[in-house]
């Protein structure tokens, strides 16, 4: 099944939902920064919240979410837009812990359970707008749960999962927003609230194959979820060769001189996706030319 989102109104349009199968766009990330099983978990949520997050956002609107726990894992940033791109890394990709109490792979133990969550979104405006929480539990889902409660004042429930293979390989990946639309009746609350104590993981959800459809039938209950429309959903990174040539223009005159004289060339990676970038001494040259 391929990556893709829904976003749909539940219970006469009381409720707005997403639903999402990021699998394939974890397991990318996985790829790309060899990461350990627990660390793929907390990245992969990270990634599933931020691309439903990003379809909240309109046209060419960007999303940033960055967690900074006092965890081994280090910090976990995401980049996320409207339509449906993702990319992510954390700061240390090869970080595992044993299992949970729960027989879980134990986020919150690589992620921590002190610090914060930042959310910022680049709506094409002078300035960016900043929300930030700290950290409440270091499982993520219950953080941008309060993140919606506390920063953006709308009661939400978010679930997010991710289950690794004895290979580390991606078994599934997934998750889910339900958020309460202003005038929510009290009955409608309690069904949801109940529901939501019943139901399993959303990883297992997607394990077993529920599409995103089902996925918010099962949270939501079957017959009162009307899907509005449904979007794919990848790892996609923007940087490109000119992007890292440009950023190089920026460190000035006196930066490019030096790369020229101790290496006479250059090398960029992208922390996104590990992309290189080689640069020649002629195209540094080129650079210095161009430089202030």
């Amino acid at each position: 099944m391929k990556d893709y989102m829904i976003r749909a109104l539940a219970y006469n349009d009381q409720v707005r939902a997403y639903a999402v199968n990021t699998t394939a766009a974890v397991q990318e990330a996985q790829d790309r920064h060899y990461t350990w099983p627990t660390a793929s978990a907390a990245l992969g949520r990270a990634m599933t919240a931020g691309v439903m997050m990003g379809a909240m956002l309109k046209g060419d609107n960007q999303l940033t979410v960055k967690v900074e726990g006092n965890g081994p894992l280090g910090m976990i940033l995401v980049d996320s837009n409207a339509k449906g791109e993702v990319r992510g890394y954390v700061t240390n990709p090869q970080t595992h812990k044993e299992l949970n109490e729960q027989g879980k792979l134990d986020v919150r133990g690589v992620v921590g359970t002190e610090g914060t969550l930042t959310i910022v979104k680049d709506l094409g405006m002078r300035d960016n707008f900043t929300g930030q929480v700290p950290l409440v539990s270091g499982e993520l889902g219950e953080d941008f749960t309060y993140y919606f409660a506390s920063s953006e004042q709308v009661p939400s429930s978010v679930g997010v999962g991710v289950l690794v293979n004895p290979d580390n390989s991606i078994l599934a990946a997934g998750g889910f927003i339900i958020q309460l639309m202003p005038g929510a009746d009290e009955e409608t609350i309690e069904k949801i609230e109940k529901r939501l104590s019943t139901i399993p993981p959303v990883s297992k959800m997607i394990q077993d194959g529920l599409s995103p459809e089902e996925v918010l039938e099962t949270v939501l209950g079957e017959g009162n979820v009307r899907v509005l429309d449904s979007m794919p959903v990848s790892f996609e990174c923007n940087c490109s060769k000119e992007r890292f040539g440009n950023a190089i223009v920026g460190l000035g005159k006196d930066e490019i001189r030096a790369m020229i004289e101790e290496d006479g060339k250059a090398e960029a990676q992208c922390h996104f996706c590990r992309e290189t970038y080689d640069y020649t001494k002629e195209e540094l040259e080129a650079f210095l030319e161009e430089a202030n």
